[in-house]
């Protein structure tokens, strides 16, 4: 299962039944689990953990050391769940000892080509990035969340759970769980009702949260009043997950 133009590092543990492509290189302290696939010309470095059935693509360049100018060659890492796929050219990195030393992706996200994944990004489950879109460092992306082609995030903002960030965006708050948002820099341009639909929310659902959305967008509010009438409201899960979104943000919200 492995070319015999790998190279392989020997403190490299990779599971029986992985496929490793020709050219490719898998450096000191690199773990990969059942059922991953690893094309040619790829090179993944340690410490990183890879986990089950994830697919690799030519030219991906996999848990390399942080290009932030603070690193001074601490030992941090790199860790990934299941079912992920990485096309042509991804670049992932490690983290840094100023952000707690971890990088870490979940399961079942779709990088497309020529996306970049910073230091210490926290990045969720069934995220989408589309060609050439890229986090900044400490950014953290929930679950269910779509990043359009060419979108840029600036370090330290998050982006909540279902978000849609449209291609070219240029975000430089934080976006509230749900939204859509397009622009540069981003602005709040509606409910993401289409992903929401997709995603089996039900009517009763997206009409608290549309509501909440007028609370927040649509109304004179700053965002401590919006909070307020926010709490005022039926307290259903997913509008509690908004809320609580709210009252967390640091860098402030897009509008």
């Amino acid at each position: 299962m492995i070319d015999k133009h790998a190279i392989i590092h020997p403190s490299a543990r990779i599971a029986a039944d992985v496929t490793i492509g020709p050219w490719t290189l898998i450096g000191a302290d690199v773990v990969i689990e059942n059922g991953s696939w690893i094309g040619p010309h790829v090179v993944i470095n340690g410490p990183t953990i890879i986990g089950k059935h994830n697919k690799i693509f030519q030219f991906s360049s996999i848990g390399e050391v942080t290009q932030d100018k603070k690193y001074a060659g601490e030992l941090t890492r790199l860790e990934i769940g299941d079912n992920n796929i990485f096309r042509e050219g991804c670049t992932v990195h490690r983290g840094t000892i100023q952000g707690g030393g971890l990088t870490r992706i979940g399961s079942e996200n779709l990088f497309m080509a020529y996306t970049h994944v910073a230091h210490d990004c926290i990045v969720g489950d069934h995220v989408t990035f589309s060609n050439n879109a890229s986090i900044a460092g400490h950014v953290q992306v929930g679950d269910y969340a779509s990043l359009g082609g060419f979108v840029g995030v600036h370090q330290f903002c998050t982006l909540g759970a279902y978000s849609f960030a449209a291609g070219g965006s240029i975000i430089i708050k934080d976006v509230p769980p749900y939204v859509m948002v397009s622009g540069y820099p981003a602005e709040a341009h509606g409910l993401n009702t289409v992903g929401l639909e997709r995603r089996g929310f039900d009517p009763d659902t997206i009409a608290e949260l549309r509501r909440a959305y007028k609370i927040i967008f649509r109304k004179s509010f700053n965002l401590q009043e919006a909070i307020s009438e926010i709490k005022a409201m039926s307290g259903q899960a997913h509008v509690q997950l908004l809320l609580d979104f709210l009252e967390n943000s640091t860098r402030g919200i897009v509008r």
